[in-house]
């Protein structure tokens, strides 16, 4: 069972930044991070992370949204910047074993966090 802690959510101002960070309690095969919006239950796909590196970015969040990741520490970190009242919401991180992380994000992970608010105000 890998556990799995979110940071850094909290009140931003429209065009403002925010960095997200999660740390995993065991070494992973991958990582990403989703977002949940109010009044919706589907959370939305924001970014992935490989253990090699390699990265995924929601193509609406291309520009804006870069992820990166800590192998040593098991610590992935989401960075946005301009942020815009659209991405209020409960951002969650994910994990799994390096087996499992090629499959679609829909089924790709294992571990999940207990989610961060990030809230974007005018």
């Amino acid at each position: 069972q890998v556990r799995l802690e979110e940071s850094g959510g909290g009140s931003v101002q429209t065009g403002g930044s925010l960095e997200l960070s999660c740390r995993a309690s065991s070494s992973v095969g991958c990582m990403g991070w989703f977002r949940q919006r109010p009044g919706q239950e589907q959370r939305e796909d924001v970014a992935h992370i490989y253990e090699d590196g390699q990265r995924e970015i929601e193509a609406s969040m291309q520009g804006r949204v870069t992820i990166s990741l800590d192998s040593a520490k098991k610590i992935t970190s989401l960075q946005s910047n301009n942020v815009e009242p659209e991405d209020t919401g409960m951002y969650f991180c994910a994990a799994s074993v390096s087996l499992k992380c090629y499959l679609p994000t829909v089924s790709r992970y294992t571990w999940w966090g207990q989610g961060t608010q990030v809230t974007v105000s005018t």
